[in-house]
């Protein structure tokens, strides 16, 4: 299955979670299909994204590692049906968005957690969220750049 689909499954499952697990195990989902995306653009993209695709790629396993989100109820881990990127630029801003959409769902746990462990495991996650949503932004920045630059090197080699 193509990222931007699998993209959108995981918005929507977000937007459907039924309370504190459910959102972490959504916001687990979400980390884990930026991993893969991440890791997907750092074998096939360009090569001057690869750094930039790794980054993403550790930084979304560490968001992976700082929720205990209960895997139990996962029909799913969304991340292995990934089959093919498609079109790049869509599928990094849309995961641009739902990793901000994470962060936004946990804000809301964190603030109505009850106890000290779960509001600094949002915390955590909150912050690893925002990371790889930079992450995601500055890929396609580079990606802007380096299409401003191909018709120079083109015009250079003609």
């Amino acid at each position: 299955m193509d990222a931007v689909r699998l993209i959108d499954a995981s918005r929507s499952a977000l937007a459907g979670s039924d309370g504190a697990t459910d959102i972490m195990r959504e916001a687990w989902q979400a980390q884990a299909l930026a991993q893969a995306i991440g890791s997907r653009v750092a074998m096939y993209g360009p090569p001057e994204l690869r750094g930039e695709a790794m980054g993403l790629t550790e930084l979304a396993a560490r968001g992976c590692g700082v929720l205990d989100a209960p895997l139990s109820g996962v029909v799913s881990l969304r991340a292995a049906q990934l089959t093919e990127l498609g079109d790049a630029r869509q599928a990094l801003r849309d995961l641009g968005g739902l990793l901000g959409e994470v962060g936004i769902a946990l804000v809301g746990i964190a603030c109505a957690a009850d106890d000290e462990a779960t509001y600094w495991q949002c915390m955590e996650a909150i912050d690893a969220a925002d990371e790889s949503r930079d992450r995601v932004l500055e890929i396609l920045r580079r990606l802007a750049v380096r299409d401003r630059m191909m018709p120079e090197r083109g015009s250079a080699a003609g």
